[in-house]
């Protein structure tokens, strides 16, 4: 909205400069018309009274016609020009000549006729010197009016909603089977959809329909898209906003804004509001700094009394979306409000495979692509990552001038998205790609040889992202539980790295690279003791609880619920479990140092492993050349 309003502003400001350019044209077009009457007069001889008298006593002038104080003589010289005299207006012209000496009788002589002064070119001429400044001032207050009166205007809608209205239909149309995977989530809407079709039957049947639908769920899942489902379904109007829409820095607008949308969506009903983003506006109140009085306070109160207030709301339901349910407000999510919450999980391996036929279907993929072993390789991904995977491989098969998307393609397209793009373009020395080659051989052999680790699918050591090299390990199947032994073989296996580099070149020449993995199996480790009550020697229970608390920093200093003395045994559970990880990784890593040595071998070589030729490797079978 911000954009539209900054060119709405350039709109005004191009519109006010043409105006005055017009303003200013018209008057240079009078100023010549005035210019051009002058100078046509100018094309004849301008004579002295003295010069006048001679020519009437030689017997020259033929005739003299009066025009106001402007007298032209004619002379009976048929080559001679006109000329032009001025004469005061008071003054006859016989007054005038008799002063210098021309008798009567010279005077009958000459044909003297008056012209009647009229028309267009006399008054501008004699309004002209009054006109020019007068139109000039008069069309600066005009404009100056305008823009103050479209300043007006815009401060009398300030507190409009900016909220869009848009029915969908055509190819914009969305419906339910446009939506692949989250099944549940449209059963849960399907309910909505019937009672914005017949509320008569609801209501005959004294059932009252939910006023307000929360989808929560990861960013990408299909928040948007099944709101967009539910109105293409029921084919009603559709109100869509985004939740920092409403906040201004002026007090009381957002919540102007709330009023004025329930209006707009009351006259339309049955109608769908759907409120994106709704934690820019909804979060829990009394945590800000400004009390019960700032703006965000205020549009979440409004929002509150239009949603279940004193007035009734009946045939407008309210749908929203966020990421983030745990910060909202508990007045919010009441019953009467959004009483009806719907989580949108990521898609299961069969969701995923659904996601990807519908994002496959304008794409030409190759004929030995099976969708469903693509949806194997992809656990974790969302609804969003599935359409950038293949749209990343359509860009790349594009870029290497293939007609049709290929398996090569698509794998790669799965490695940008999870880590990054390649980087072929870096140079690294023999020693450091050799050091490269041991660190991840560390890692890939460590996950063979532990039961509870992911399958490994790739090992290289070419850069991706902020990686140097790169394991790749994926499940065969979607699981939803870590359990203690999985943990303990994942921290062993990001120890991998970190114990092929200690052994291979000693404590001098370790390197920053296992500074990720430290991390990383340092959160692993503190998650096992602080929240999953995976620890010897501590009870089972939650440590560093923040609970209801939001202020400020929530997310950056925990609540404190555990002793010194607690604090002490935290750290050493931590340092235990990082130590058996370490250890487990170094046993496995001086058993099976020849796999590792192999491995290494073939990275050097080929810098990349694929999954067949690395359990080849592992299982000490003899490579062929093809695949080596």
């Amino acid at each position: 909205m911000k954009k539209k309003d900054n060119k709405k502003g350039k709109g005004n400001v191009m519109q006010l400069i043409k105006n005055f350019g017009i303003i200013i044209l018209i008057l240079f077009s009078l100023a010549a018309i005035a210019g051009f009457s002058q100078f046509s007069q100018e094309t004849q001889d301008e004579i002295s009274v003295s010069k006048l008298v001679q020519e009437i006593k030689s017997s020259q002038v033929d005739k003299i016609e009066i025009s106001g104080n402007t007298l032209t003589v004619v002379l009976k010289d048929e080559n001679a020009k006109e000329q032009t005299l001025k004469k005061e207006y008071s003054e006859s012209l016989s007054e005038m000549v008799t002063n210098y000496g021309v008798s009567a009788e010279e005077l009958q002589e000459i044909d003297i006729s008056v012209k009647k002064e009229s028309g267009f070119a006399f008054w501008f001429s004699q309004l002209a010197p009054y006109l020019f400044p007068l139109l000039l001032i008069g069309g600066l207050l005009f404009f100056m009016s305008r823009q103050v009166q479209g300043a007006n205007n815009k401060a009398m809608g300030f507190g409009k909603s900016t909220g869009k209205e848009s029915k969908l239909e055509g190819k914009d149309k969305v419906l339910f089977k446009d939506v692949a995977g989250a099944t549940e989530a449209k059963e849960e809407l399907i309910e909505v959809v019937d009672f914005l079709k017949h509320p008569k039957k609801f209501s005959d049947m004294g059932a009252k329909i939910p006023k307000g639908v929360l989808l929560m769920g990861s960013p990408g899942t299909g928040k948007t898209l099944l709101a967009k489902a539910v109105a293409g379904e029921a084919d009603v109007p559709f109100f869509h906003i985004s939740g920092s829409e409403f906040v201004e820095m002026f007090v009381g607008v957002g919540a102007s804004r709330v009023r004025d949308l329930f209006n707009k969506a009351k006259k339309a009903s049955p109608s769908i509001i759907f409120i994106d983003e709704i934690d820019a506006v909804g979060r829990k109140r009394g945590a800000g700094l400004g009390g019960s009085h700032d703006e965000r306070e205020q549009t979440l109160n409004q929002i509150l009394v239009e949603m279940d207030g004193f007035e009734p709301n009946m045939g407008v339901i309210v749908i929203a979306a966020t990421n983030r349910p745990d910060v909202l407000d508990k007045a919010l999510l009441r019953p009467g409000r959004f009483d009806r919450r719907v989580v949108i999980d990521k898609p299961d391996i069969k969701a995923r495979e659904s996601i990807l036929k519908v994002h496959a279907k304008n794409k030409p993929l190759a004929k030995d692509i099976k969708l469903r072993k693509l949806a194997e390789r992809t656990p974790g991904f969302s609804g969003a990552d599935l359409a950038n995977l293949l749209n990343e491989a359509a860009i790349f098969a594009v870029r290497e001038g293939k007609k049709e998307i290929t398996q090569y393609h698509i794998l790669e397209s799965i490695e940008k998205v999870l880590i990054g793009p390649q980087k072929r373009s870096r140079v690294m020395s023999e020693k450091d790609k050799k050091m490269t080659a041991y660190h991840e051989a560390g890692h890939a052999v460590v996950a063979y040889f532990s039961k509870e680790c992911d399958p490994v699918r790739k090992v290289s050591i070419i850069g991706r992202g902020m990686a140097g090299g790169y394991t790749l390990s994926m499940p065969n199947e979607d699981t939803h539980y870590r359990t203690l032994a999985k943990f303990k073989d994942e921290i062993a296996m990001t120890f991998g790295g970190y114990v092929a580099e200690q052994t291979m070149y000693g404590d001098d020449q370790l390197s920053t690279g296992p500074s990720s993995d430290i991390k990383q199996a340092t959160n692993m480790a503190t998650a096992m003791v602080m929240q999953y009550g995976m620890s010897e020697k501590l009870p089972p229970r939650m440590f560093g609880d923040n609970g209801s608390t939001i202020f400020l920093a929530q997310e950056i200093h925990d609540k404190k619920n555990y002793s010194e003395a607690t604090s002490q045994l935290i750290d050493q559970e931590i340092a235990r479990i990082l130590e058996e990880g370490k250890a487990q990784a170094q046993e496995l890593f001086n058993k099976h140092k020849n796999e590792v040595d192999n491995l290494v071998e073939a990275l050097m070589k080929k810098e990349t492993v694929e999954q067949e030729e690395f359990n080849a490797i592992m299982e000490g079978k003899e490579l062929s050349e093809k695949t080596s």
